[in-house]
C-alpha cells in the first residue's frame, strides 16, 4: 500500500510576486496622500505665518502713530528735528508709551521710523531722543514682499500733502491731524488706512461761529473738542 501523498504549505513565487506588486501599488498611493497632505499643510502655515506678520505690521504702524507727541529731538550733528518728519514714503516721529517695565533712568518716550528698504517694510527706534554723532537706528523688519509704501499728512486746514512739516513758525512742534498711508502686499493686495494722531487734536484752530453768526460754546477744561476728518481723497487713487 502507497503512502499518502503530502504537500508543505507556502506561497508559490508567483504569489509572492503579485503580493509585492500590490503591496507597492497600496505604498505609492499611501505616501502620494501623505505627500499631498504634507504639502497643503506647510503651505498653510506659510500663510498663516505671512497674515500674521503682515497683521503685526499694521498694528505696531497704527499704534505708534496714535501714540506721536510734539517732542523735538537733536540730530547727529545738534540740528534740531522736528518732532514729525515725513515724506511720501518715509516718516520719523517721537512716540509716547515706550515700555519701561524695570523702572529704568530714562523717559518713556521714543523715536521711531518706518521706511520701505530693499522689498521690506522696516521699524527702526533710536536707543536715544536726543542723538550723538554715531546714533543710528535699529532696523527690525515688520514684513516682507511689499511692493509700495506711500503716505499723506493732513494739515490743520484739512489740505493734504505728502511732506511734513509744513513751511512755518512752529514747524519743529507740529504733528498733523492724520496719516494716510497706503501698503502694497504680493499676497494681499494694498491696504490704506488713515490714522488720526490724538496728540494733534490740541492742535486743532478753534471752531468758526456757526451759520446764525453766534459764538461757538467754549469745551469744558481739560477736555479736548472731537475732530472730523475729511473723506481720504488718496483711497481712490
Amino acid at each position: 500500500m502507497k503512502p499518502a501523498a503530502r504537500f508543505d504549505a507556502g506561497f508559490t513565487l508567483i504569489e509572492v510576486l503579485v503580493t509585492l506588486v500590490v503591496f507597492s501599488i497600496m505604498a505609492t498611493l499611501a505616501y502620494g496622500g501623505l505627500n499631498s497632505i504634507a504639502r497643503t499643510r506647510a503651505a498653510l502655515a506659510q500663510q498663516e505665518d505671512a497674515l500674521r506678520d503682515l497683521t503685526r505690521a499694521v498694528a505696531t504702524l497704527d499704534r505708534d502713530l496714535r501714540e506721536a507727541v510734539a517732542r523735538p529731538v537733536s540730530g547727529n550733528v545738534g540740528q534740531v528735528l522736528p518732532a514729525f518728519v515725513g515724506s511720501a514714503n518715509r516718516l520719523e516721529f517721537t512716540r509716547l508709551g515706550f515700555a519701561n517695565p524695570q523702572a529704568e533712568q530714562r523717559a518713556n518716550l521714543e523715536r521711531v521710523q518706518y521706511e520701505l528698504d530693499d522689498g521690506a517694510l522696516k521699524r527702526g527706534r533710536f536707543a536715544v531722543l536726543d542723538r550723538a554723532a554715531g546714533t543710528v537706528p535699529q532696523l527690525a523688519t515688520l514684513r516682507g514682499e511689499v511692493d509700495a509704501f506711500r503716505l499723506r499728512y493732513l494739515a490743520l486746514d484739512n489740505s493734504w500733502s505728502d511732506t511734513w512739516p509744513p513751511q512755518q513758525a512752529n514747524a519743529a512742534t507740529l504733528l498733523p491731524r492724520a496719516v494716510e498711508w497706503h501698503l502694497v502686499t504680493r499676497d494681499y493686495g494694498e491696504i490704506v488706512r488713515v490714522i488720526e494722531l490724538v496728540s494733534a487734536a490740541v492742535q486743532a484752530p478753534p471752531a468758526p461761529p456757526g451759520a446764525s453768526g453766534g459764538a461757538p460754546t467754549p469745551a469744558a477744561p481739560g477736555t479736548v473738542p472731537p475732530v472730523t476728518l475729511p473723506p481720504p481723497p488718496g483711497a481712490s487713487r
